[in-house]
């Protein structure tokens, strides 16, 4: 993929809608295209958080452990991005992220990430208003995992 597609793909994030091409194509250069096979982990519950990944195609499954095992608390598909909240906290990954079948996606590194958001405010601002919406979301999904295995 040539690096002005990567650019108009993290375009597609509103994140990054806003913030000048020339930072854009820094980051697109600098992200490593990956893909990930059916079941195959993006990154597990408890790791360090050293890089997000933008989901180019296919879909991710988010499972936190419990004492009865995994239990699946979401799910991701296209134009998402998954891995951001360890990274601006700088905690563990808070779940395991696998490939719910062949995945393709741009794994952005911490450090040029945060380069970026360090020259655009208006993006950490968006970035912090997505973030607060997915953990509420999650939030109300963990709730009703947890009344399920009440039931």
């Amino acid at each position: 993929m040539l690096l002005c597609d990567e650019v108009q793909l993290l375009r597609k994030l509103p994140y990054f809608a806003e913030v000048d091409t020339c930072k854009l194509k820094l980051l697109a250069f600098a992200s490593e295209r990956v893909t990930f096979k059916a079941g195959q982990r993006l990154f597990t519950q408890g790791d360090a958080g050293d890089s997000a990944y933008f989901i180019l195609s296919g879909s991710v499954e988010f499972l936190v452990s419990t004492p009865d095992g995994p239990v699946k608390v979401s799910e991701r598909g296209p134009n998402s991005i998954v891995g951001d909240i360890s990274l601006l906290c700088d905690g563990p990954r808070s779940s395991t992220v696998q490939a719910a079948g062949v995945v393709e996606a741009l794994k952005i590194n911490k450090d040029y990430l945060f380069r970026i958001m360090d020259d655009c405010p208006g993006m950490t601002m968006k970035m912090t208003r997505a973030i607060a919406e997915r953990l509420r979301l999650t939030s109300s999904e963990l709730d009703q995992v947890r009344a399920l295995q009440k039931a």
